[in-house]
């Protein structure tokens, strides 16, 4: 049998390009051999957006149409919304409950967020849990594969931890550790330098037109160090030329050329790095214009997702209600 890989987004805001790298293309290839589900959070996405509840169901449909935009094949994956598969929040409940406080405390995105996010209060029971209900996504599907970024592996070390416990205290071999699966592109970083994300609005979404994505490379932040024209760059430390390495490496050499013997400004550098970051977003554009036609198929895939997940959940929770109670309910 092939084994099971889970992977998830929150519908938070549009994809972008991090995603794209960091998470989409991953998940191309494991589909071809893995058994793959992928969730859409939403549930994950309410924890930090409670007071902008009422864009999650558009972003949800949104992120459902990029991610078949850029190939993802609900013939070949589970695709659902993570609210249409109550058993999530069971499982979370019963981890809850098995969880240690200071585990949660001491979880370094969290600490992160609490520091870096101040447009939110974040600053509650749920938010502080999260981790469970990310353990809950995992175990729930047995899955035994996980892809994520080396940022993420304190959140599968806890849902590591989390199943050990759930076996000891009741006396079973029900969850076994899961992998990780770490992402082959390092983490992209925004415009602005920083780690790409829309509450930094440093990001170039999937979905922007080609106009905006040139004024959003434009923007870019580029080597501090090169001050005049005449100056040689240094692209190690340039973050535009990290862009060419990821979306145009058949430029790489010409570019680490011209800017170490000053031959281009980086004003022509940008511009001829979003001509090579439209190339790649154009055809995804276009695929994604003709689906967004289309929302009620949209919703019929994720429903057909839906009876698939829910098949998967519904067992696994009759096991652990069993190992919990020990007898059927």
């Amino acid at each position: 049998m092939k084994k099971t890989v889970f992977s998830a987004m929150r519908p938070t805001g549009k994809l972008h390009l991090g995603h794209l790298v960091g998470a989409l293309q991953n998940w191309l290839e494991l589909q071809e051999k893995y058994s793959c589900i992928f969730g859409i959070v939403d549930w994950h996405a309410l924890m930090g957006e409670y007071e902008q509840s009422a864009e999650i169901a558009d972003n949800t449909l949104d992120m459902a149409i990029d991610w078949l935009a850029c190939g993802i094949d609900p013939k070949k994956s589970i695709l659902f919304v993570q609210s249409h598969v109550p058993e999530h929040l069971e499982l979370q409940m019963i981890l809850s409950c098995l969880t240690p406080l200071g585990w949660l405390e001491r979880n370094p995105t969290y600490k992160e967020q609490l520091r870096e996010i101040t447009t939110r209060d974040l600053q509650t029971y749920a938010f502080l849990g999260y981790p469970v209900l990310q353990a809950a996504d995992i175990l729930l599907y047995k899955a035994s594969l996980v892809p994520i970024g080396e940022d993420q592996l304190p959140h599968l070390e806890l849902t590591r931890e989390i199943a050990r416990r759930f076996n000891h205290i009741y006396k079973q071999e029900l969850f076994s550790d899961c992998e990780a699966i770490l992402t082959k592109t390092p983490r992209l970083l925004g415009t602005d330098g920083r780690k790409m994300s829309k509450s930094y609005q440093n990001a170039i979404n999937l979905s922007d037109p080609g106009k905006m994505v040139r004024t959003k490379t434009q923007s870019m932040f580029t080597d501090p160090k090169r001050i005049k024209l005449s100056d040689p760059g240094h692209p190690n430390e340039c973050n535009v030329y990290s862009y060419y390495q990821i979306f145009a490496p058949q430029k790489e050499k010409d570019v680490y050329a011209w800017c170490t013997k000053a031959e281009k400004g980086c004003t022509d550098c940008k511009k001829i790095l979003s001509d090579a970051l439209w190339e790649k977003l154009k055809p995804i554009q276009e695929k994604r214009e003709h689906l967004a036609k289309d929302k009620d198929r949209i919703r019929d895939i994720l429903e057909e997702g839906r009876k698939k997940a829910s098949a998967i959940a519904q067992k696994t929770i009759q096991e652990v209600k069993k190992a919990v109670f020990k007898h059927e309910l």
